[in-house]
């Protein structure tokens, strides 16, 4: 339990960059017609019975704008990641030359851009709810320290205050991750 309002701040501070963080981190998992590593972290692989994330057992490259290329370190697990790759939502066909795993990313359709903005969309206002439910429990925490006696309620209104500017400048930054998110996908 927070002890002064100041440490509530701080608290829900590092609670809201923290959902800022995981929301970016979505954000960057939609895909955008480029070729990224970050794209296949959420693949796992059945490694010998275990699943294993994509990128502990493989080298992950970007030789070209819409080409990633995926080498093994065990060559055995080639048809391991190939079938990991299809199962997963990503929506592209894994090729192998024996070696290495070539993914090759299609031109978007004008469709497809406006249908992966809404997605986006969803994602930055589930930052944006995120970022209010730490508010809101900061406020209550808040509102308990002024009804046990240890908040003034001046401090309380002082601390509410800063709570929303911190609240504000969160909900900013995700806004701002949509939009850069939105130019991405609007390239052609």
């Amino acid at each position: 339990m927070a002890e002064t309002e100041a440490e509530v701040l701080r608290e829900a501070d590092d609670k809201m960059k923290k959902a800022v963080s995981v929301n970016l981190e979505e954000l960057s998992m939609i895909r955008s017609g480029r070729a990224a590593p970050s794209l296949l972290n959420r693949v796992t692989v059945d490694y010998y019975g275990t699943q294993v994330p994509l990128n502990q057992v493989a080298n992950l490259s970007v030789p070209e704008p819409r080409l990633l290329v995926i080498a093994p370190y065990d060559p055995n697990s080639i048809a391991a990641i190939e079938k990991a790759i299809l199962a997963s939502d990503l929506g592209v066909t894994p090729a192998n030359d024996g070696s290495v795993v070539r993914l090759a990313f299609p031109q978007l359709t004008e469709d497809r851009r406006k249908e992966l903005i809404k997605v986006a969309h969803l994602r930055a206002e589930e930052g944006r709810v995120a970022v209010r439910g730490v508010r809101r429990h900061a406020k209550q925490e808040l509102e308990r320290m002024k009804k046990d006696g240890t908040l003034s309620e001046d401090a309380e209104r002082g601390a509410e205050t800063e709570l929303q500017k911190l609240t504000d400048r969160h909900v900013a930054e995700v806004d701002k991750n949509l939009q850069h998110k939105e130019q991405e996908l609007s390239e052609v």
